[in-house]
């Protein structure tokens, strides 16, 4: 899409009717428990198993506030850690699977889509501490990988892709395309002899910023981000280095140096790549993560994230907010500057959730 189609298109977005492009990612299978979803994916990450130190079933109630609010999915970014341990990646606990299977479950239950995704996979995580062996290197911590997409892939087969997909590896990063692309095949194979129907999405390069061409012929979707500029989205937060020597945010982000970002460059530099795929190869995208910390200032949050929206809304592409309840999500976000709902002993940031309704 050109600039002008697409100054063209925000100028008409409220009349706007998109292709869907879900249908090129359609499944043969079918389950009346679930009708086939043809609206895009809208919805939460869900924390439960993000973490081994707080290993937790997922609630019930989540799938059921989600399901009200009008949100159709929930992806589940896990950590293997949760079932198994470093090293022992063919020893899956049971007990903790099953709290898997009970997600899935609730999202048929109420109509939302689970995507399971390995935050924390054999041979790799985005986040400390690093895995004791590589998953681009190590053949053996790619065996691990594969062993445990496979235990996946069997264990929910006959389960409609209209109800379940799978995100094999979050935000790869540091890593070159072909590296990334041969583990990929090896998981995509693995699945697809176990379940051939299963919806299978992956991450972007670079920490899910930059599309990966060389896999397009696995039929395989692609999710990015919605995190930049990481100014405005990670203001003081503490796990970003020098967050809290950046000045406080605006929207548009004026930087010292004269740089802007505003929703010209979010199309530009962040939707454009993703778009080359969808328009030129049919390529299913979806934002897996996308969010503001706590500390930016909640108006300027919220233009920033209604940019985002209104782009992701004009090209047909669904988003998963992290999270639901946390820093970055509407549930006790712990903002300052926000007066909050009691909501099923909840505090609900009602501006926010009206904001991810609207669009």
């Amino acid at each position: 899409m050109k600039r002008n189609q697409f100054l063209q298109t925000l100028a008409g977005l409220s009349l706007l009717t998109v292709r869907n492009p879900f249908n090129a990612f359609s499944s043969s299978n079918t389950d009346d428990s679930m009708p086939e979803i043809t609206s895009r994916w809208r919805g939460f990450n869900l924390l439960e198993k993000f973490n081994p130190n707080n290993n937790q079933p997922f609630r019930e109630s989540d799938f059921a506030m989600i399901s009200d609010w009008g949100f159709n999915f929930v992806r589940l970014p896990l950590s293997y850690w949760c079932w198994s341990e470093p090293g022992k990646w063919f020893q899956m606990d049971e007990q903790v699977l099953n709290q898997i299977d009970q997600a899935v479950d609730y999202g048929g239950k109420y109509g939302v889509h689970v995507n399971l995704n390995m935050h924390r996979i054999p041979g790799y995580c985005v986040n400390p501490p690093d895995e004791p062996s590589s998953l681009w290197e190590d053949d053996a911590a790619l065996e691990g990988a594969v062993y445990q997409w496979k235990t996946f892939a069997e264990r929910y087969k006959g389960i409609s892709s209209n109800r379940l997909s799978f995100d094999l590896i979050n935000e790869p990063a540091n890593v070159s395309e072909k590296k990334y692309s041969k583990v990929i095949q090896s998981l995509v194979d693995a699945i697809r002899a176990a379940d051939p129907e299963r919806k299978i999405i992956i991450d972007g390069l670079r920490y899910g910023r930059e599309p990966v061409p060389t896999v397009t012929d696995l039929n395989v979707g692609q999710s990015t981000r919605g995190y930049d500029p990481m100014r405005v989205s990670h203001y003081q937060a503490s796990w970003i280095n020098g967050s809290d020597q950046w000045p406080e945010p605006d929207w548009p982000l004026h930087l010292d140096n004269g740089e802007v970002w505003d929703k010209q460059r979010l199309y530009d530099d962040i939707l454009q790549p993703f778009l080359n795929l969808q328009e030129n190869q049919n390529v299913f995208i979806h934002v897996g993560e996308w969010g503001c910390f706590n500390k930016t200032p909640h108006d300027v949050a919220l233009a920033f994230m209604e940019d985002y929206l209104q782009l992701w809304q004009s090209v047909g592409w669904g988003w998963a907010l992290w999270n639901l309840r946390g820093s970055f999500g509407i549930l006790d976000s712990g903002r300052n500057d926000v007066e909050y709902e009691d909501y099923n002993g909840y505090q609900l940031d009602r501006k926010m959730l009206a904001l991810l309704q609207k669009y």
